[in-house]
C-alpha cells in the first residue's frame, strides 16, 4: 500500500455512519442529535439485515435462523425474543438512544480511529466529543462512496445476501439495495467498472435518509443516489421516524 492510499478498515454500518457524521476536528455530530440516534438505530437493523440475521417479511421484521458473529448480538436477541414481530419503524424507535450511539463511538475509540474527549460545563454537566485520531479509515470510506455515486445507473441490480449472509452475494432480493459484480468482459470489449458492494450502497441509503449525503457530497448525482438506495426498508424506517419527530417539533412550536 502506498502512502497516498487510504487505510481500509471494515467497519460496521453504525460505525461507518457515525464516522462520516462526526466533525473531524471538534468531534461533534454534523446532524441533529435526534437524527444521529435515529440513523444509528436504522444502521443496526441494516447491519443485521446484511448479515442475514434478520429480514423483512411483509411489513414486519423477523429474525432468521442465521447466527452471525456481530457486535449487535444484544439487539438481535431483542428481535428474536419478541413473541410477535414488529415494523421497522417500531424497532428504530426502540433502538434509538444516546447509550447506543456512545457504544458505537466506543467501538471507534477502541480501533484508534477517534478519541473520547470530555468537557465540563458549569462544573457538573459533562459533554463528550469524538474528534478524529486517524483519518485514513474515513478517507477510504469517502473514496468508496464517491466511486459508487460516480458509477453508471444502468449497472444496478439488487443482490441477494440471504443465502450466505455475506454482503454483496447473489443477485436478487427485493429488500436490499445493491449491485451485482459485472461478468467477464468479452475479448476486446471496454472494461466494465466494478459495481459498488452492497455495504457501501446501504451506507449511501443511510446517509440519504439522515440528510447527510448532500452535505458530504454536494456535487453527487441525486438521481444516481436515489437509484442506489431506493426502497430499502431500514432507510425508509429512518425517514418515517424522522418525519414524525419533525412533525412533533412543529406542533409543539405552534402551541
Amino acid at each position: 500500500m502506498d502512502a497516498e492510499t487510504p487505510r481500509s478498515v471494515e467497519l460496521s454500518l453504525p460505525q461507518a455512519f457515525l464516522l462520516l457524521a462526526t466533525n473531524d476536528e471538534n468531534g461533534k455530530p454534523e446532524v441533529p442529535l435526534f437524527a444521529l440516534r435515529t440513523t444509528v438505530a436504522g444502521a443496526i437493523l441494516a447491519e443485521l439485515d446484511l448479515l442475514g440475521a434478520i429480514e423483512l417479511q411483509g411489513k414486519r421484521v423477523r429474525a432468521t435462523g442465521t447466527a452471525p458473529v456481530t457486535d449487535y448480538q444484544h439487539e438481535l436477541e431483542l428481535i428474536r425474543s419478541k413473541s410477535r414481530p414488529h415494523t421497522p419503524k417500531w424497532w428504530v424507535s426502540v433502538l434509538e438512544s444516546r447509550a447506543e450511539v456512545l457504544r458505537v463511538y466506543d467501538g471507534l475509540v477502541s480501533l484508534g480511529i477517534v478519541e473520547h474527549v470530555g468537557e465540563k460545563h458549569l462544573g457538573r454537566f459533562r459533554a463528550v466529543r469524538f474528534p478524529e485520531k486517524d483519518h485514513a479509515p474515513e478517507a477510504a470510506l469517502l473514496k468508496r462512496v464517491q466511486a459508487a455515486l460516480n458509477g453508471a445507473p444502468s449497472n444496478l441490480e439488487v443482490p441477494d445476501t440471504t443465502a450466505t449472509g455475506a454482503p454483496g452475494a447473489g443477485t436478487t432480493d427485493g429488500g436490499r439495495p445493491g449491485a451485482t459484480e459485472p461478468g467477464p468482459n468479452p475479448p476486446g470489449a471496454k472494461p466494465v467498472p466494478k459495481a459498488p458492494d452492497a455495504r457501501i450502497i446501504v451506507l449511501i441509503a443511510l446517509l440519504q435518509a439522515s440528510g447527510l449525503l448532500p452535505k458530504l457530497f454536494p456535487e453527487a448525482d441525486r438521481i444516481r443516489a436515489s437509484e442506489l438506495s431506493k426502497d430499502y426498508w431500514p432507510s425508509r424506517a429512518i425517514e418515517d421516524e424522522l418525519r414524525m419527530v419533525r412533525l412533533a417539533e412543529e406542533e409543539a412550536a405552534n402551541l
